[in-house]
């Protein structure tokens, strides 16, 4: 068993403590913490490190998030590969941007309320029971609607996602290898969403459907990058001429229709 501690922290830091300063004076300097791969498996009472802004602890064996409360500078925190099962006790950390919790047994992504500066938030790849999804707490989705930019919920057994409709100002959505189908799922959300210019479905059962990438370029102005191939506005262009003539030649078809059926009547 390894904590990471105060006393491990000062040991292992390149950042060397002048003659004159006491260890608390130190340890409120340290701004990078990095022990990911360390069989760390328990975080203690870090609280004199009240200028940290980055910790990077993944490859560990954590279970519980614990006494990160006190860090409230924390701009980036890496957990990811860990055995982390809930999202909690983050909520004092109000300068978050980025959270990485790829690798975990995370079932439900909720805990997030009140990080009002989250922009990313990776939660791909969680190692669920067999036949299950990961889910959104709608108050969690709620808290990040107007915060968040990129989300990653790659691999995760997913197979709906029109619940994200609320995050107005995300702009890149990684969800590759999930079980998405229909693609009138995607159009929705794509409605939604007006400033998403990357998404990357690729893996996904809806990939296969017949003019899926068209039906969704027609649907989104925003859309740039489409499962990492771009989109080109001279492909963008094509699909929209071939739409307004196949629209053209329908409206066309029902006016010869109604006049031959007022001819006949006549």
């Amino acid at each position: 068993m390894v904590r990471l501690t105060l006393d491990l922290i000062a040991k292992n830091s390149k950042l060397k403590p002048r003659k004159e300063e006491t260890t608390s004076q130190y340890l409120k300097k340290i701004t990078h913490i990095n022990f990911s791969d360390k069989n760390i498996d328990a975080i203690e009472d870090l609280s004199p490190c009240k200028n940290l802004s980055v910790l990077y602890l993944y490859d560990n064996r954590i279970s519980r998030m614990t006494n990160l409360n006190y860090a409230t500078n924390l701009t980036h925190l890496y957990l990811q590969n860990n055995c982390i099962s809930y999202i909690e006790n983050l909520r004092s950390l109000k300068k978050l941007e980025k959270l990485y919790l790829g690798g975990n047994y995370i079932a439900v992504i909720e805990g997030l309320e009140g990080l009002e500066g989250l922009r990313e938030l990776h939660v791909e790849s969680q190692r669920l029971p067999l036949g299950e999804k990961l889910l959104f707490d709608p108050r969690t989705l709620h808290s990040m609607a107007k915060s968040l930019s990129i989300l990653n919920i790659s691999n995760n057994n997913i197979d709906d996602i029109r619940d994200l409709e609320i995050l107005e100002n995300l702009n890149q959505l990684i969800a590759v290898d999930n079980q998405l189908l229909h693609v009138k799922d995607l159009e929705f959300l794509l409605n939604k969403l007006m400033k998403l210019w990357k998404m990357d479905l690729n893996g996904n059962p809806v990939c296969l459907k017949p003019k899926y990438r068209d039906r969704l370029i027609l649907v989104s102005k925003s859309l740039e990058f489409l499962d990492g191939k771009e989109i080109k506005n001279m492909e963008r262009q094509f699909l929209i001429n071939w739409k307004a003539s196949k629209d053209a030649k329908k409206i066309s078809k029902k006016r010869n229709s109604k006049t031959e059926g007022a001819s006949n009547s006549y």
